[in-house]
């Protein structure tokens, strides 16, 4: 279900702003450069604003790096992040000097030292961490309501009122869950089901395959939603980027759930959103 209203504009905008500089860079000088860095369980993705928070820059890569919302490669991580960081001072021509990133709710007694190693590692000024789907509002901006960002290792879950996050859970259930039942399905081996998840042209025949997967996707949300009396949900993260998977979630809630346009893109730019010029 697509939701018109002045959140999603913003959103939605910020995401088509995006995708069009992934592809061809804005050169104009900016006196400082924000880049928020996701770490996901799939992809890796920088984006860089500039001073006034509009997108410039952006690059991403697919990654096994992490696994359900934990670093588990660590030199792999900021290989890859450092790389991703020198290819976008190439295109800009400058040095990319401050970043923030975010980890899994519920994560950062556990992780959150890895992460900041790994932005540190690739040569940034690390500025803020926070947790993901809190990041991902900077962009939806949303008052009320859950905001659940299905990953490729986890489901993390924001609940918000009045604009503040009051709860927050994370849960080990996201796309690589839904990869394996595409592999066994189908006789595929991971990597490929993977691949044959990506593909928007398989969504429609996946949808039946995938939808235990989905339906217990949506009893972590309703477990977590409903001691908070939420009324809307929000869905952000790669796995979202399946069709029709908003539409089985609601159903299974019993409650109104929307997506912006790219679920993909929403946390990284709302990382880079809260990104500043504090050194932490």
């Amino acid at each position: 279900m697509q939701r018109v209203n002045s959140a999603f504009q913003y959103c939605d905008q910020l995401v088509r702003d995006f995708e069009k500089v992934i592809k061809k860079p804005i050169l104009n000088k900016s006196s400082v450069y924000y880049t928020g860095v996701d770490l996901g369980t799939a992809y890796i993705v920088l984006a860089v604003l500039d001073e006034n928070y509009q997108p410039v820059a952006g690059a991403y890569r697919f990654a096994s790096v992490v696994k359900d919302g934990m670093v588990v490669d660590y030199i792999g991580a900021i290989r890859i992040v450092k790389e991703l960081k020198q290819e976008l001072e190439q295109k800009l021509g400058t040095e990319l000097i401050y970043a923030a990133a975010a980890l899994p709710p519920g994560t950062f007694s556990l992780d959150s030292g890895a992460i900041k190693h790994v932005v540190q590692g690739a040569g940034f000024e690390i500025t803020n961490l926070l947790d993901e789907p809190t990041a991902a509002n900077a962009a939806l901006k949303i008052k009320d309501g859950a905001i659940v960002d299905i990953g490729g290792g986890t489901t993390g879950i924001s609940i918000l009122k009045e604009g503040k996050v009051i709860y927050v859970a994370d849960e080990a259930t996201g796309g690589t869950h839904f990869s394996l039942v595409i592999a066994g399905a189908y006789k595929l081996s991971f990597d490929q089901a993977d691949q044959y998840k990506r593909d928007f042209k398989n969504h429609r025949e996946l949808i039946p395959v995938l939808r235990p997967v989905i339906e217990k996707v949506s009893s972590i949300i309703s477990r977590h939603v409903t001691k908070h009396q939420v009324k809307e949900i929000y869905l952000v993260g790669g796995t979202c980027c399946l069709e029709g998977i908003e539409d089985i979630i609601a159903k299974q809630t019993n409650l109104p759930t929307y997506k912006p346009q790219n679920p993909m893109f929403v946390t990284p730019l709302g990382i880079a959103l809260n990104c500043t010029q504090e050194i932490l």
